[in-house]
């Protein structure tokens, strides 16, 4: 299954939503990354394993399933998740990409894709589109989390 969609995150002709600095929404994404526990709240656990220069691994724990998978940071523009293949998990990622689309109108776009081929996803169709629906679902909760870090200044601070 791939499935992409985009968040607007500034629009300048609507008075009512706070504009977001580019270095905002970078800093939220990672902090989502490395606290998904804010973003997630029937996450149990999630502790941060090796780090490089480009990233980290995480071990989470939701109840008995425990998911393992590598963060790759690509500073200033793009997270991406990785999962590796294990036990009833098929390999997939979550790639979110900052993007520009004229002055001031910065968006993100949310990028999923598993190792199921056609048929595969034919067959899980109905499933496929609940997941999508989740998925879009909790990129739009992830985008209010960020503005509610922004407004609260936890965003404007550079990350350690």
């Amino acid at each position: 299954m791939k499935f992409e969609h985009l968040i607007e995150i500034n629009d300048p002709l609507n008075p009512l939503i706070d504009t977001l600095s580019r270095e905002q929404v970078w800093r939220g994404l990672v902090l989502r990354a490395e606290s998904p526990k804010l973003f997630v709240p029937h996450l149990d656990e999630c502790r941060i394993g090796a780090r490089t220069d480009t990233g980290f691994t995480r071990t989470q724990r939701y109840g008995d399933l425990v998911i393992e998978d590598t963060v790759v940071l690509e500073y200033p523009d793009r997270i991406r998740y990785e999962v590796a293949a294990q036990g009833e998990i098929s390999k997939s990622s979550l790639t979110m990409t900052i993007e520009e689309h004229g002055q001031d109108r910065l968006y993100v776009r949310f990028e999923y894709e598993d190792a199921h081929n056609a048929l595969q996803d034919a067959e899980n169709q109905m499933y496929d589109d609940f997941r999508r629906s989740a998925y879009q679902e909790s990129d739009i909760d992830t985008i209010g989390m960020l503005r509610e870090l922004a407004t609260q200044g936890r965003l404007d601070a550079t990350l350690n």
